[in-house]
């Protein structure tokens, strides 16, 4: 079932010889429970990040969060702790091949909301192009269901 629910995020990106980036949004989105401990969140994306036209949806599973996003920007990026995945970024100036690579990935979502952090490292032809870390709280939102 969906559930219609408050989504914070607090992004950091951090480049080298370059100062942090930091992006906060505040959105509304579902979180629908897939299974024992697994849950999907949903919330489209606006201008304030960049992605306007682009649905972005967290996977959660035992060990595992897959970030897919569909739309003006395609890409789908796994997150294991300790592991390196590749994943293809589909963007409208076009494709681009990079690793995922997960320090450190926890999550307490569950049927009422929760947290997630994930601390990963994006590569470029395998050298590091970045450190980013995802802050997200997910709270129940009263009122009815939000259509996406």
């Amino acid at each position: 079932m969906d559930k219609s629910v408050i989504i914070s995020i607090k992004g950091k990106q951090s480049y080298e010889d370059v100062e942090d980036e930091t992006i906060e949004l505040v959105t509304e989105g579902l979180l629908n429970k897939e299974g024992e401990g697994e849950y999907t969140l949903s919330y489209q994306e606006s201008e304030l990040t960049g992605l306007e036209g682009t649905l972005t949806t967290f996977q959660v599973e035992q060990g595992r969060i897959t970030l897919m996003r569909i739309g003006e920007v395609n890409s789908q990026m796994v997150f294991e702790e300790g592991r390196r995945h590749l994943s293809m970024y589909d963007t409208p100036y076009g494709a681009l091949a990079i690793g995922v690579n997960t320090r450190r990935m926890r999550s307490s979502l569950g049927e009422h909301g929760g947290d997630i952090e994930i601390d990963y490292a994006i590569e470029i032809d395998h050298a590091v192009a970045g450190q980013n870390l995802f802050q997200i709280n997910v709270r129940e939102k009263k009122g009815p269901v939000i259509k996406q």
